[in-house]
């Protein structure tokens, strides 16, 4: 590590004596470099096994990484606890200003535990942590007035980070998200429940370290060399231009883009609308970027809604999209009407719930009516059918409030509620983590299964089934060892916090140059050790809490309609899951 370096410094803060201490960590952050693979130790040394993930004992982690400050795209946040959504493993990463202004603090990763016996928040500044009152923040609608509240109270403007929950946070939802910086998320498995259930509405964080390379030379000439790929790059023209909608045509003209619940593959009756082209040139309001980010691929929308009671006076919504979000809450539920997605997107965000996760649940309840399933009984005179926007908002509003024993079990998921009322065939979960968007064939689906927090942000497993369209079909083996491979590389990705669009730019070459200039003096094959061990052990921490593979839970949907690559055989899926299984027991 570099000389006075603050990295190797670990918060720990306990909420219940609303106490902290620092211990100095370079043991972990000389062998594991940083984020995943710091918080990966940490949520071993602190989560004991078995523990409910609403306990007091249960830990919250968040981790940077080594090159954090110092390259182009090293942007993520790691966030490590157990997750109430699937009660194992939950990892989630967050962009925007989170992990330099934890840096500039002067730690390199954070340790939450215990749970305060009234609703507060975290301002960290300066080495220091201050424990203060936000109960006149409980209960708030929206998350951005919250956030407005503790930033005019906080100092930094401008350098800090503010990450916070919603009701569904309050209200235990499991899938409840963190929101950072407005327009970031700690979206996946239910971050935001375990804040609630700790009474942490939000934390305040920025400082002013620095960071001194001691060889300028090497890290101007890395430097440059990352930048000049980051902003020639066509891919990182596409994601600055279009941002990540820009692969809702070419995905829906291979049929590979789930619709109606994945009754289908392909939105024929209106993707046109919501492509990413209609999106930019209708609604584009902004284009923001990540700390140290040149490409800026988030786009945001300007939705312009006029007030009931006020002839021509309107207020102008400002509401994040992406590619995940158009197909969790547009395609999933037959939407075909931005101005109706950019509403239900701008309802979900401003309760703090994962976007993904609630269209996936969303899409099963409506086809759980269709069916005859569930009736107006349980939904309390709510008609859940396909594009009715509606009622999708009126719906989340009773899920967040836990209006009945029905909404109860949906703000548990999809899969809890399938069990507890039927229709497991098509309850889109993996790992009880509801399914991204992409039906691309059996590497897509076989990435979520075996991802350890079952993300397709894991392993890119859609990304070899479109390979695969023109090569041949992969023998079980070699598909499991393709996933496992790409899965184990990324955990070194993620532990610098490098973000996944910019893989191709970190090459191997890169990565250790960019280490070196960090005062990391690795070779490829300590690396690549590296990485197998982190993988490794996030697999030991999911078997020791409980995860199998054995007898594994295949939403029989994703057999039903058809793929890229044709139909999926379920004996093939097997076959992958039981090689996989035996190479991860096997290292």
């Amino acid at each position: 590590m570099l000389r006075n370096d603050s990295l190797s410094k670990v918060l720990y803060i306990d909420l219940s004596k609303k106490d902290y201490t620092i211990e100095d960590r370079n043991d972990l952050f000389s062998e594991y470099i940083g984020g995943t693979g710091v918080a990966t130790e940490l949520l071993f040394e602190n989560c004991p096994k078995g523990i409910e993930p609403y306990s007091k004992e249960s830990p919250i982690i968040f981790a940077i990484g080594a090159i954090t400050g110092m390259f182009p795209l090293a942007s993520k946040t790691i966030a490590m606890f157990k997750s109430p959504h699937t009660g194992n493993l939950g990892e989630s990463h967050c962009g925007g200003r989170t992990a330099i202004s934890i840096r500039m603090a002067g730690f390199g990763a954070i340790v939450i535990t215990g749970k305060s016996d009234i609703p507060i928040y975290l301002s960290i500044s300066e080495g220091k942590v201050a424990f203060k009152n936000a109960s006149t923040l409980w209960g708030m609608a929206s998350i951005p007035v919250a956030t407005k509240i503790l930033g005019d109270r906080e100092e930094n403007a401008g350098s800090r980070s503010i990450m916070c929950i919603g009701r569904a946070g309050e209200n235990l939802i499991s899938y409840s998200s963190l929101t950072a910086d407005t327009f970031r998320h700690f979206g996946r498995l239910g971050l935001g429940a375990i804040f609630g259930s700790k009474n942490l509405k939000a934390i305040v964080v920025g400082g002013k370290d620095s960071i001194y390379p001691t060889d300028s030379k090497q890290y101007r000439e890395t430097y440059d060399e990352i930048f000049k790929a980051a902003t020639s790059s066509s891919l990182m023209k596409k994601y600055h231009e279009l941002g990540t909608p820009e692969n809702i045509i070419p995905l829906n003209k291979l049929k590979g883009f789930p619709t109606k619940n994945l009754q289908r593959a392909s939105f024929d009756e209106g993707v046109d609308k919501i492509s990413g082209e209609h999106f930019a040139e209708e609604f584009l309001g902004r284009r923001l970027a990540c700390a140290h980010c040149p490409v800026a691929c988030i786009h945001i929308a300007a939705l312009r809604e006029p007030y009931e009671d006020e002839p021509y006076f309107y207020k102008t919504k400002m509401i994040g999209y992406d590619y995940e979000l158009i197909f969790a809450v547009g395609s999933m539920l037959g939407g075909s009407d931005p101005k109706n997605i950019l509403r239900l997107i701008d309802t979900i965000e401003a309760v703090g719930l994962d976007a993904m996760s609630s269209g996936g649940v969303l899409s099963w309840a409506t086809e759980a009516f269709e069916k005859g399933i569930i009736t107006e009984k349980e939904t309390l005179d709510i008609k859940p059918v396909w594009n009715d926007y509606q009622n999708y908002i009126k719906m989340i509003e009773y899920i967040v409030s836990r209006k009945n024993d029905f909404y109860k079990a949906l703000g548990l998921g999809a899969e809890h509620a399938a069990k507890t009322y039927g229709g497991e065939d098509f309850a889109l979960t993996f790992g009880k983590n509801e399914m991204p968007g992409y039906h691309t064939g059996p590497s897509s689906h076989s990435g979520y299964i075996l991802g350890a927090r079952h993300s397709h942000l894991d392993n890119a497993g859609y990304s070899i089934d479109q390979k695969v369209l023109i090569t041949n079909k992969l023998e079980p083996k070699d598909l499991a060892l393709k996933i496992i491979n790409e899965e184990k590389w990324r955990q070194i990705l993620s532990s610098l916090v490098i973000c996944f669009f910019a893989r191709g730019i970190y090459s191997e070459e890169i990565v250790l140059k960019a280490l070196k200039s960090a005062g990391f003096d690795f070779t490829k094959e300590e690396l690549l050790k590296i990485s197998e061990k982190i993988y490794n052990r996030k697999y030991e921490f999911k078997f020791r809490e409980g995860f199998s593979l054995d007898n594994y839970r295949l939403p029989k949907r994703i057999f039903e309609v058809v793929t890229p690559t044709g139909m999926i055989d379920e004996n093939y899926m097997r076959e992958v899951i039981k090689e996989a299984k035996k190479i991860i027991v096997e290292s």
